[in-house]
């Protein structure tokens, strides 16, 4: 994917730059900047790009910090919408981001504007993160303030960007150790209506769930108390990774794991012997007990073979399911079998288990044969 990314950032993003700062301000010298920023451009990755162009920006950009960021601002374009968030144009402001973190700390004011007109564009979420390593209680303070924003790409940058353990970017590891000023946070925004900020509000918790498993558990059962539809989704999907490793208490605050379990009566792969690049099917036949009904979260762990002998195991949701007194049924979920870059197969039977709210019950096997 991300090589598809990069291919995509041509040379079109600091050539739409140096349009739109020249505009933004007549002293700008935009044939510098391109000569700069073009010079070895083809052959760098995604980040290394805009990190590239960044430098080549402050050098362009007036020398003085204050008066960089307002330059700066007057060129970004309007704020776009969640939807426009899928496509190329919103990277335009991803050197803007990586200049006010590489340039900006010792400018906190003038920063602080510029991240939240940059996450209105783009994202903030990396740039964010130097200013909590450096300045915490400050930028705290700020992102308090940003919980009641009007604009949901702000209150989304509260909670992404204090991610203990945000993809693609260092971790933080004050947070990591003490998630409370975090939580803090989160409480804020726990009932947020936007999906887009719901959403991020979940994987931060599901981040903290990482280091703290039992702090994630306390604080999805508090807030899923009369929670309303909008914040019983954000629990379930904050909870996903825990119920995952069979969390008792996790899977609990669902609602399950409580009463009596299904029985797991039949597990099949269809084909038994697939091939790589395909598709296994797996069917999971559940029933309840005789005289009373059952309640659970069935998933399954798949035991991929390692290219070195071994297997790596991961889990794959498959339903939740209320069983009537003596109720059976059949759930399937397909599986693909391509290669992926976060999952490479190969040959080798493969080992299936059913976790029935969190607990391990064997299941079935298939071979994978080469493609």
């Amino acid at each position: 994917m991300a090589e598809a990314l990069t291919d995509r950032l041509g040379e079109w993003m600091p050539r739409r730059i140096a349009e739109m700062t020249a505009a933004a301000d007549p002293r700008f010298d935009a044939a510098a900047f391109l000569a700069e920023a073009l010079a070895g451009y083809e052959a760098l990755g995604l980040t290394a790009r805009g990190r590239h162009v960044a430098h080549a920006l402050r050098r362009a950009l007036p020398e003085d910090y204050e008066d960089a960021v307002q330059t700066m601002l007057r060129s970004l374009g309007p704020p776009i919408d969640e939807a426009a968030l899928t496509g190329m144009e919103p990277f335009l402001s991803m050197p803007h981001a990586f200049l006010v973190a590489e340039y900006g700390l010792g400018h906190f004011e003038a920063s602080m504007r510029a991240q939240h007109a940059i996450t209105q564009r783009f994202t903030a979420e990396f740039s964010i993160r130097p200013f909590l390593e450096h300045h915490r209680d400050r930028t705290l303070a700020r992102l308090e303030a940003w919980t009641a924003d009007p604009s949901p790409h702000v209150r989304r940058l509260v909670s992404e960007g204090t991610r203990p353990r945000l993809p693609w970017a260092p971790r933080l590891r004050a947070f990591q150790r003490d998630p409370s000023p975090v939580l803090a946070l989160l409480e804020r925004l726990k009932d947020d209506p936007e999906r887009y900020v719901q959403r991020s509000v979940a994987n931060n918790l599901n981040d903290i769930g990482k280091d703290h498993p039992e702090v994630l558990v306390a604080v999805c059962r508090a807030w899923a108390d009369g929670a309303p539809a909008g914040r019983a989704w954000l629990v379930r999907h904050a909870l996903r990774s825990a119920v995952k490793r069979g969390d008792a208490g996790a899977i609990a605050v669902l609602g399950y794991g409580e009463g009596p379990a299904p029985r797991v009566v039949e597990v099949r792969a269809e084909p038994a012997s697939p091939r790589i690049g395909g598709r296994v099917t797996i069917a999971v036949a559940v029933a309840a007990p005789p005289g009373e009904g059952a309640r659970a979260v069935v998933d399954l762990r798949v035991h991929f073979v390692r290219a070195r002998g071994g297997t790596s195991p991961r889990v794959f949701k498959l339903a939740r399911v209320d069983l009537a007194p003596g109720e059976r049924r059949l759930l399937r979920t397909g599986i693909s079998l391509a290669q992926h870059s976060t999952r490479t197969h190969h040959p080798g039977e493969h080992r299936v288990e059913v976790l029935v709210n969190g607990r391990p019950h064997p299941g079935t096997t298939f071979t994978l044969r080469a493609g």
